[in-house]
């Protein structure tokens, strides 16, 4: 499911980010989404928590139904905390593109060369610390 978040974040990047025009001055910000979420405790506590949850049911007694029933409730939950998710680093992205003036940000995934990156700008604005 990291995949998807992933996916989520770069559709959410790419054509949710208003441009913050600057006349011909335009520049691209990139992010490294891979970066963002392999350091960011929220989305790991709720990725551990996803996949806890998932584990208990898997080997859980109950009947297929009622494991699908709650498997289904799992993956409500995880769309919530996605969109959670992709709110909380499209918020801070914008916020990085409009302080240095940028006209779009793309994820650095998808970009061969060039943009500036941004990706240290945004986990300071998540509160991310890389643990070393």
């Amino acid at each position: 499911m990291n995949k998807r978040f992933a996916c989520a974040l770069v559709v959410t990047l790419l054509f949710g980010l208003p441009a913050c025009s600057h006349g011909d001055d335009s520049r691209i910000g990139l992010v490294d989404v891979a970066r963002v979420v392999a350091h960011w405790p929220k989305f790991l506590n709720y990725q551990n928590q996803l996949n806890a949850d998932l584990a208990v049911i898997a080997q859980s007694h109950d009947s297929e139904s009622d494991k699908a029933q709650k498997v289904q409730t799992v993956r409500q939950r995880y769309q919530a905390d996605q969109a959670e998710l992709t709110n909380d680093v499209q918020a801070a992205a914008r916020q990085v593109a409009t302080d240095k003036h940028l006209t779009m940000v793309f994820t650095r995934e998808y970009v061969g060369y060039g943009g500036v990156d941004i990706t240290p700008d945004v986990e300071k604005a998540l509160q991310i610390v890389e643990s070393k």
